[in-house]
This record gives C-alpha cells, structure tokens and sequence, in this order.
C-alpha cells in the first residue's frame, strides 16, 4: 500500500525514467503478512526462515526393493556359489514394529521402509532368486501371490557393502537446519519441503490483486465483429497476462469507454479487490484523454494525501504516464499510455517492478545483460529520451525487432529483451556494446 502521495513537481517538468521509478518504489510497500494453508501459499514469498524440526529422512530407510541382511551372511555370495538365507518376513513402508533380523537371516524390504534392527545394509532383489530357487529374478513377487517371498528361503547371489542401498536418517535435511530461506517464492518444490517436514501452515506476503483497466471508446473485445473505425482490445489482456507472470492474482476489467464518470465509477468500484490498479490509455494531451480528465483530482477533496499526478517522462515509448493513490486505503495507480508497444514497456519498467515490491521481494527488477548490437544499420533515438527497442537476444548478441512505432504488436510478439539507448545517444552504429532488459 501507498503511505503518502508522490511529491509534486508541477506540470511541466520532465521526469527521467529513473525519478519515476524512484518515485513508485518509495510510495508503494510490501503487503502485510499472513499465513495460508500450504498450497494458498503458492507463488507468495516467504516472510520468515524456516527451520527443519525433523530430519529428513527421519529415519534409516532402503533405497531399493529387496532383502535388508547383514554384511558377513553375504559376503562372497556368488550365482555359483549363493548366500542362503531364512527370511524371517517384510518390512514395508510405514510398518509401525520393524522385524529384527539375525546372523544367517534376511527380511524382505521395500523403497522407503526403514532398514531394520540388525540389518547392515540391503540388496537389491534383482542380486537374489527371490525365494523361489531358481535363478536372478527381475522384481518382487507381491505377497499374496506366493508364501515363498515372505518366508523361507533367499539365494542371495552378489555381496554388498556396509548401508548399501540405504538412505541415511537425516540425508537431506537435518534437524535444526534452515529449510527455506525468507525472501523465497513458494513454488512447488518448495511446497513440497514445507509438507515433508509438516509443515501445514505457513507465513507469507500474499500474491498482491492487480486490477488492469483499458479505456477507449474506439476498443472492441476480441471475438466480437469489428466495425469501422474500431480495434480490438489487445491492452487489458497484455498487461493481465503480465501482471500474473509478475506474480499478481490479476483481474481484467472490460474497455471503458471515453466517460469521465463512467471511468471514475468503475475504477472505485473496482478498488475493493484491488491492492494496484493499472489503467491504459487517456493520458496523453488530446481532447478524450479520459484518464487525465478522470483522476486528475480524483480523491483530493474527499482523501487526504490521495490523488494522481499526470507526467511527461524522458523516454521512449510511454513519455506520458501518471501516478498516484486512490481511494481510503490509499491503493497505489498507475495510469499507462495507450499504444500497445508504450503500454506493454511502461509496464515492464514501472508496473512490474511495483508488483514485486508488493510481494516483498528483494530484487524486483528484470535482469539486464551486455551485448554486441547486431543491425543493418544504425540505430537512431532522440536526444534527451531513453529509448527502448524492442529486440531479441542470444549468445551476446542483441538483434533489433521491427521498428521504433509504439503500435508495432507484432514486432513485440517476436520480441525476448529491450535494447536500451540511453538519454545522450542519439545514433549507434552496429557492433557498438549495449545493455539489454531480458523480458523472458
């Protein structure tokens, strides 16, 4: 949540990318801590360490169907010359009262049951006859089938070593160990961790609920006829799809059309899900920028400390943006610019990273990288503007896609990373280093 508005700087100065940035990350904070059944934890972050309070394996277990025997009754057993053996029964996974096995004797064992008192180490069935008398058998027979494989005899043929085939109490993870570390995204391998050392319960930041909002009148929904004059909507799916790649539980709301009231209406109607309200389009300087004329002084009677400030940003694409809070909670918004390339950029730079801060992530940012500009022919940008172009990147290499128009979808479509130029550049010429935003 948002604890104060941004600083004003009036209407005419030029933000740089990086006072913008700057400006969100102080506003916005982690959300506070809760704690969720282990499978709602998923894809939150880790509040705090956590520590094993049981080893893992808990206790000494086989490896490896087949036989738990001592050392000495199998040593130089061969298929001419074989260690016969009384098995005295099975031990399974989970059997409450283990046998004890004794000199000349061999219990019958299975994956994960724990190494019996007495027994040495284990070998597997595929060394033995499996009780049958005959030759190396190729699995175990189940007990119901034959009374010969709990009882009677075993022809073990190989020797083995001392805890062969066996798992070791406390292999994986020791009592007192830090299982986890805080600052972790729950995935599955880490969930399951948390349920092997029982953990049912755990505290974390929550998946922050960003609600995505387009605006325009002239905006169709995909699978309905498109009339002159109109285009789809692409905006609202795109920065859905990425807000959830971010790691937020992301709500699209259908384009709004170009009503002032209309817009204000819905987006405090929508505050009440909503922990980061992103909306696109209507923010530039044309007589239906209907965001600007919406929230401009949205909450600024009624709230104290809320309200969205509109900027111009030294960049390219996405030069005008705003920012601000909204509503009794103060929820962060961030109001984007409405071309697809823009709107896709901005909130790679600006809305991710506010995404992950809500989380409570440590780094927040996508990885950047060096390389070697790859192109037909220079690169031209505008002096005073950092631009970002679209690109793909592989083996050092940053190769541009499509051209600078921030409506070029499909060039974004093709595109794995942006090729950054920076505010003083205004040409770089093919061969020349350059720093790269990996977007995959």
């Amino acid at each position: 949540m948002s604890t104060a508005a941004p600083r004003a700087t009036g209407q005419d100065h030029l933000w740089s990318v990086d006072e913008h940035l700057e400006d969100i990350l102080d506003t916005v904070r982690p959300l506070e801590p809760i704690e969720l059944q282990l499978l709602d934890a998923q894809g939150c972050v880790l509040v705090d360490d956590v520590t094993v309070p049981v080893s893992l394996p808990p206790f000494d277990n086989s490896s490896m169907d087949g036989y738990a025997v001592r050392v000495a009754d199998v040593s130089g057993a061969s298929e001419e010359f074989p260690a016969v053996l009384e098995v005295v029964g099975d031990v399974a996974a989970g059997q409450a009262e283990p046998l004890t096995v004794g000199p000349g004797q061999a219990a019958r064992i299975m994956t994960g049951a724990p190494l019996p008192p007495g027994a040495e180490t284990v070998v597997p069935v595929e060394w033995t006859d499996g009780g049958l008398g005959e030759g190396p058998v190729s699995g175990m027979r189940a007990r119901s089938l034959g009374p010969e494989g709990a009882c009677g005899q075993v022809r073990v043929h190989r020797s083995a070593e001392a805890r062969a085939h066996v798992r070791a109490k406390g292999s994986d993870v020791k009592a007192g160990d830090r299982a986890l570390e805080a600052g972790t995204v729950l995935g599955p391998p880490q969930i399951a961790l948390l349920a092997a050392i029982g953990r049912g319960t755990v505290r974390v930041r929550p998946r922050p609920r960003v609600v995505v909002v387009s605006t325009g009148s002239e905006l169709v929904q995909p699978g309905e006829e498109l009339a002159s004059g109109r285009i789809y909507d692409s905006n609202s799916f795109a920065l859905t799809a990425a807000a959830r790649d971010a790691g937020a539980i992301a709500y699209r709301v259908g384009a709004v059309a170009d009503d002032a009231e209309t817009l204000r209406t819905t987006i405090e109607d929508q505050l009440v899900r909503a922990d980061l309200m992103v909306t696109t389009g209507g923010v530039s300087v044309g007589a239906y920028d209907v965001v600007k004329e919406a929230l401009s002084h949205v909450g600024d009677e009624d709230v104290p400390g809320s309200g969205i400030e509109f900027r111009r940003i030294a960049m390219q694409p996405g030069k005008p943006q705003g920012f601000g809070s909204i509503g009794p909670d103060h929820t962060p918004l961030l109001a984007l610019p409405g071309n697809p390339v823009s709107s896709y950029v901005s909130f790679e730079l600006f809305v991710r990273p506010a995404i992950r801060t809500l989380m409570g992530l440590r780094d927040v940012h996508r990885p950047r990288a060096r390389a070697t500009l790859t192109a037909d022919k220079p690169l031209t940008s505008p002096k005073g503007r950092r631009q970002f172009l679209r690109g793909t990147y592989a083996d050092g290499k940053a190769t541009p896609v499509g051209g600078a128009g921030s409506h070029l979808v499909a060039a974004l479509a093709h595109a794995d990373a942006l090729i950054v130029v920076p505010e003083d550049v205004e040409s770089v010429e093919p061969g020349t280093e350059v720093e790269v935003v990996l977007l995959g």
